[in-house]
């Protein structure tokens, strides 16, 4: 026994002297100090932050005041700010931040309505009420695109990951030259274009096409975007002979999402009627109720009324020899007695008058006399100036050679050709 505690005592004391974790000298961690997140020029981190979307009916004093501001503030918000916002034209499914105190009031100070990914307009009234535009900077890259038309042009670009809107500028484009409602089986096409990108990863959409090649029924039709009159700074897309690809009238009066479900037909027949012909003398392009609908051309209005079977409507005089109608509206945006330009919008696609569904029947006038407009032989905008077209032609060298190097169908490449806008 006194063998056995002589034992135990030993170890206890061996096992005092061996050094323990506790024992050894700790490196102090060096915490890395938080590195600030700015949005907007505000530190996030002084506030509370509310990020969301403008959901259908909701208005701008709504999100304030469930933000504990009062509806004097509100009042004054609105009033002093209108100039640069309109808060009654919040759109649904808009996203907007919130930056609000970081105490027991967590009142809102600033609130952010973001109109796309570019712009924003910051409503700022922490002490005073500011209003200011923000816009992100822009990056352009350049990329080309090519393919080989199997079924239709959207789906030809949908199949290469590429963005519908190509599909729409291009119709603009060659509106007057190609009739995109009709592409043949093996039709081909080269563009040249800018894609806009933020913090260099996040795309933006589409700036533009520089440069088309289509190549319709074996016949090639080149496009190139040039401003030809300095003085008033438009651009317009020209062929590689100097010929404005534009016509006086647009072939459309609506710029996307839209179908030709009827075309001008004097011996068209309706079962509804008992199979008899009912002739019809408008060109109908079907769209979504609300959908914009714009002037074809440069004019007055004539008639914004409605009346019978055409319902809601817009007439427009073009000149002494071209006159245009618009049917079926679910609103007009325009008066009789307006003046209005090309692409001005004069209404809205709905279902009034004689309809079976949401569209806008477009209806021309020649010297008095309805015709199918999408068959006239219209002027052309005004031709470019002969000092100018040494300079043009000059200009498209380099582009075309890039266009016509472009292979057969091929996947996009890109190059960066500026940094900011």
């Amino acid at each position: 026994m006194k063998k056995y505690l002589v034992f135990l005592f030993s170890t206890l004391i061996l096992i005092s002297c061996k050094k323990t974790p506790l024992d050894e000298v700790i490196e102090p961690i060096q915490l890395q100090p938080k590195i600030p997140i700015f949005e907007f020029g505000y530190n996030l981190d002084d506030y509370i932050v509310v990020r969301d979307t403008i959901e259908k009916g909701e208005s701008f004093g709504e999100i304030l005041d469930r933000n504990h501001v009062n509806y004097s503030l509100i009042y004054n918000i609105a009033t002093a700010i209108k100039d640069t916002f309109d808060v009654r034209r919040l759109r649904a499914d808009k996203p907007y931040m919130l930056l609000s105190k970081k105490d027991s009031t967590k009142q809102a100070q600033v609130f952010i309505y973001h109109h796309n990914k570019i712009e924003s307009t910051i409503i700022d009234f922490t002490d005073s009420i500011i209003a200011k535009k923000n816009r992100k900077p822009i990056k352009y890259v350049e990329k080309t695109a090519s393919g080989i038309i199997t079924s239709s042009l959207s789906e030809t670009l949908d199949s290469q990951g590429l963005s519908a809107v190509i599909s729409n500028d291009l119709s603009d484009i060659y509106a007057w030259t190609i009739d995109f409602f009709r592409l043949q089986k093996n039709d081909r096409f080269k563009i040249v274009y800018e894609e806009r990108y933020i913090d260099d990863t996040i795309s933006a959409g589409i700036h533009q096409i520089k440069a088309a090649y289509f190549e319709h029924g074996k016949k090639p039709f080149y496009a190139f975007k040039f401003i030809a009159d300095s003085t008033r700074m438009i651009e317009d897309y020209y062929d590689e002979n100097t010929n404005v690809l534009r016509r006086q009238f647009l072939k459309a009066p609506i710029k996307f999402n839209y179908r030709i479900s009827s075309r001008y037909n004097l011996r068209r027949r309706i079962a509804y009627y008992g199979n008899r012909i009912r002739p019809h003398k408008g060109t109908d392009f079907a769209s979504p109720v609300g959908t914009p609908i714009i002037a074809t051309a440069n004019g007055t209005v004539t008639e914004s009324r409605r009346k019978g079977g055409n319902g809601k409507y817009v007439k427009i005089r073009h000149n002494g020899t071209y006159s245009t109608q618009y049917l079926h509206m679910s609103r007009q945006a325009v008066k009789r007695g307006e003046v209005v330009k090309q692409g001005d919008i004069i209404g809205y696609v709905g279902m009034t008058g004689n309809t079976g569904g949401p569209h806008v029947c477009y209806r021309f006038w020649k010297n008095g006399k309805q015709v199918d407009p999408l068959k006239q032989k219209l002027p052309a905008a005004k031709p470019m100036k002969e000092d100018v077209k040494p300079t043009y032609l000059n200009s498209i060298v380099e582009i075309k050679d890039k266009l016509d190097a472009i292979p057969f169908p091929d996947f996009p490449s890109e190059t960066v050709t500026s940094i900011e806008d």
